[in-house]
């Protein structure tokens, strides 16, 4: 350990010799450029359209390519966060995504530009496990509730700002500068860490089980790339290659689990869902996943057919809520510290509920505020959901299971991601042809209206249900101490 003496001291942040800012500093860098440009792109698919002559279904791979990455990478973290020190794993990967990058802004053609796309994704998959696990390891349970705020500001606030941002940069310099813009950053990020970035945690080198990666491939990857697809495509779930997908990557995860169950040193320790607290965040995450990750693209087709709003209109309406999400998840982490989970997450919880219910009694004639202000409770009562939960979760575990609960929660993310946008979308789907089939005139503009309606009031009954459930399993939530991993493990 540089500069530590480890021995002494449970957690580095207790210690005087350590340095804790410039390790955050250096982290929050490449993580809040690595994902603003996640969500950098969506707004120039239709540029990159005109630009290389592409379908709509051949430019969203952009977007399923780097999901789906990220949904194969993240399970395999665990095992190169116990292989590699920080800084060869931090330094690794921001390398990577910078290659990708310059890859992606000197790209002649779609092909290049998608391979530095997917190469980015490399990056930015192993990016987030990388600082979840090294905070985990610095800070005690007690302090860790404010830092994870501040890395829900980064995972919330650059998402929030990229499609506005994105705009601006298509409009007046063009595609390729959505990554110029980002590259000096990269590599600022980068020559930063070099000199202030130490190694945490201690280097295992486990067994690697070349079995568990190919099953966690197969599984993780088969889920984001069969519920992507049944989100794209008309017929859905029962496309044949989309039921073939999920049917395979089911027998997977399932094969899955029952190897790491049986092995000596699994690529992913399933055994974290002994401990309650950390499952019921799992739980909790997924639920709060797919309500958010629904939302962002169901709402701004809703604004743009019965509410008649431009794009950049429908942005600008989610855009307060998103920025509100960010700002608020720091002032939610310090409350996570200093009240524990249930005074944040229940009241939350409610008004999730509640804004589920509001949003499933939308109509044409809705006026836009009330979007606005739905949106906005919807974002803060994630802020005060998603990192207590997963913070709370993750401080029931033992240290050597950091690696594996972090990339667990961490994976949840895409694939959630996918499943609730691939479902909600086909839900909404079939409640529309359905009224249509049963309209007088279903060219008509009134027809088409309300079977949009009529989609999203079932689509949110369903997330009402949802976010039901979500609230009866914050009543059993309890602040998750270093005795009660005493308690699991004796």
């Amino acid at each position: 350990m540089e500069g530590t003496n480890k021995k002494n001291y449970e957690f580095l942040a207790d210690d005087p010799n350590f340095s804790v800012k410039p390790v955050m500093i250096s982290l929050i860098i490449g993580a809040f450029f690595a994902i603003l440009n996640e969500t950098l792109l969506n707004i120039a698919l239709t540029t990159l359209m005109a630009e290389f002559g592409l379908s709509a279904t051949t430019v969203q791979w952009m977007v399923t390519g780097f999901m789906l990455v990220m949904g194969i990478l993240i399970p395999i973290s665990a095992l190169m966060l116990q292989s590699f020190t920080t800084r060869q794993m931090f330094m690794g990967t921001m390398t990577v995504f910078t290659i990708g990058t310059v890859i992606c802004a000197l790209a002649p053609n779609f092909p290049v530009l998608l391979a530095g796309r997917l190469i980015q994704a490399v990056g930015t998959g192993l990016l987030i496990p990388i600082i979840f696990n090294t905070f985990l390891l610095i800070f005690p349970p007690e302090r860790r509730g404010g830092v994870m705020g501040m890395v829900g500001l980064v995972i919330m606030f650059a998402p929030a700002i990229g499609p506005t941002l994105s705009g601006i940069i298509v409009e007046h310099l063009g595609w390729r500068f959505l990554f110029i813009t980002v590259i000096p950053f990269a590599l600022f990020s980068m020559a930063f860490a070099y000199k202030f970035l130490k190694n945490v945690g201690d280097v295992t080198k486990p067994k690697v089980d070349i079995l568990s990666i190919l099953l966690s491939t197969v599984g993780f990857g088969g889920v984001v790339l069969g519920f992507s697809l049944a989100g794209e495509d008309e017929a859905g779930f029962l496309d044949p290659l989309v039921l073939t997908l999920i049917i395979v990557a089911v027998i997977a995860l399932a094969l899955f689990t029952i190897r790491q169950l049986k092995i000596e040193e699994p690529l992913l320790d399933v055994r974290v869902f002994k401990y309650p607290m950390f499952t019921q965040a799992v739980l909790l995450f997924i639920i709060i996943i797919m309500a958010m990750f629904s939302s962002e693209i169901i709402l701004p087709m809703f604004m743009q057919g019965p509410l008649a709003l431009t794009a950049a209109a429908a942005g600008l309406v989610l855009l307060p809520g998103s920025l509100l999400n960010g700002l608020m998840s720091p002032v939610m982490g310090k409350l996570f510290d200093k009240y524990g989970p249930r005074k944040l997450m229940i009241p939350a919880a409610a008004v999730l509920t509640a804004t589920m219910f509001s949003l499933s009694q939308v109509g044409s004639s809705t006026p836009l505020y009330v979007i606005i202000i739905s949106y906005m409770l919807l974002m803060l009562s994630v802020s005060a959901m998603m990192m207590p939960a997963q913070t709370n979760g993750l401080n029931q575990l033992p240290k050597q299971l950091y690696p594996h609960g972090t990339a667990i929660m961490n994976t949840l993310q895409p694939v959630s991601g996918a499943i609730g946008v691939s479902v909600f979308i086909s839900i909404m789907t079939a409640r529309r042809e359905n009224f249509l089939a049963n309209a007088a005139d279903p060219a008509s503009p009134a027809a088409q209206s309300q079977s949009m309606v009529a989609g999203v009031e079932l689509v949110y009954t369903i997330a009402f249900t949802l976010a039901l459930a979500g609230f009866i399993l914050t009543l059993f939530v309890k602040r998750a101490k270093p005795d009660d991993v005493s308690q699991q493990q004796a």
